[in-house]
């Protein structure tokens, strides 16, 4: 059991890369904001939950297969979903762009659908995880549109 937590939260740290860097949370203040922009305490309590879940989808397949026998295009597409996430941190926040922000958005949303396939491949149940994930990036990439229109 204590293995097993172990391994739960060895997955989940990472997700958290990125809100270990100092970043100017004062410049989302700054900017105009479309009308259906959430408070901006809604973003950590709403990424902190879609982490856990994320994590736990990565858990049931890790349970299930060892690492070596999980599928390649998995562990890739993972990664560039990844990537793609905690990119968003450094390009809107520290590099203060809305531009690349979007383009960070996107690459999330898209790659949070290949991701999904995926782990439906692997792991029906573990992809169910990820809903509220596409559906959360989704509507980010909205509002990150909505954003670097307004600030254009």
């Amino acid at each position: 059991m204590i293995k097993k937590i172990f391994i739960y939260i060895a997955l989940l740290l990472p997700w958290f890369f990125s809100s270990i860097f100092v970043h100017d949370t004062s410049f989302y203040q700054k900017i105009a904001k479309p009308f259906f922009a959430p408070s901006p305490i809604v973003f950590p309590i709403v990424w902190t939950i879609i982490y856990m879940m994320i994590a736990f989808s990565e858990w049931l397949i890790v349970n299930e297969y060892s690492i070596k026998d999980i599928s390649k295009s998995y562990k890739v597409k993972l990664f560039i979903n990844y990537l793609f996430n905690q990119s968003f941190t450094l390009v809107f926040f520290t590099l203060k762009s809305t531009f690349l922000g979007f383009v960070s958005s996107i690459g999330t949303f898209i790659s949070s659908l290949y991701l999904y396939e995926e782990s439906t491949n692997l792991n029906k149940k573990s992809s169910k995880y990820l809903n509220l994930y596409i559906l959360w990036n989704l509507f980010a990439t909205v509002l990150s549109l909505a954003i670097f229109i307004l600030n254009s």
